[in-house]
């Protein structure tokens, strides 16, 4: 089968995202001089669909949606990966709004779509403040620029410590469309949260 150069491009696109820090995580997220409760979940997963949605043609998140953590926010924050080689998060006076790693499939396109929100920072609870209530199964929605809705659904959720982050399972190259939600978790240490909490869903509409 030949390889459109866009298809190059997303390969592309995955091999910067596996040169990203050795931690592969949010190592810059945190709760800073203020730190609140710990946070931690228990992993848990389900089958993988044997087939998702169609891939949607390109389109640039707007807003996200989980209705489980009441998550209504928008618009996206575009995040890159740093001189430090380590992916970006939302500003702090942004904490409430989400983040899309701009290198990554845009959410509904064919390949992991990358996307970040803070649990906590310095100045309080974030957007993921219910993080704990997103179970296997919920939905995630993001509203795309063009007018669709690419609707996702959980089948795992996963904290790992940050030095033991799975960079390949999280920005490998995929197939189908799917999603990928990352925030921080776990107690504070040195001033950040010492866990990643990531979400795995596939694209059902």
């Amino acid at each position: 089968m030949t390889t459109t150069p866009t298809r190059r491009l997303r390969r592309l696109a995955t091999g910067a995202a596996l040169a990203l820090a050795v931690a592969g995580g949010l190592t810059a997220c945190g709760s800073g001089d203020t730190p609140g409760p710990d946070v931690n979940i228990k992993n848990a997963a389900t089958t993988p669909a044997k087939e998702t949605a169609p891939p949607m043609a390109p389109s640039k998140p707007k807003r996200l949606q989980i209705p489980s953590a009441g998550v209504n926010a928008g618009p996206f924050v575009p995040l890159e990966v740093g001189g430090d080689g380590e992916l970006g998060v939302p500003p702090v006076d942004k904490a409430e709004q989400p983040g899309w790693w701009t290198k990554s499939p845009t959410p509904g396109e064919k390949g992991a779509a990358i996307v970040v929100a803070h649990y906590d920072t310095k100045n309080g609870p974030a957007l993921m403040r219910n993080v704990k209530s997103i179970k296997v199964g919920d939905e995630i929605k993001v509203l795309r620029e063009d007018g669709s809705t690419a609707t996702f659904k959980i089948r795992e959720r996963q904290q790992v410590r940050k030095d033991a982050f799975p960079t390949q399972k999280v920005y490998g190259d995929t197939d189908r469309p799917e999603l990928r939600l990352l925030t921080c978790g776990g107690e504070i240490v040195d001033g950040h949260r010492s866990a990643n909490i990531i979400f795995y869903a596939d694209l059902v509409k």
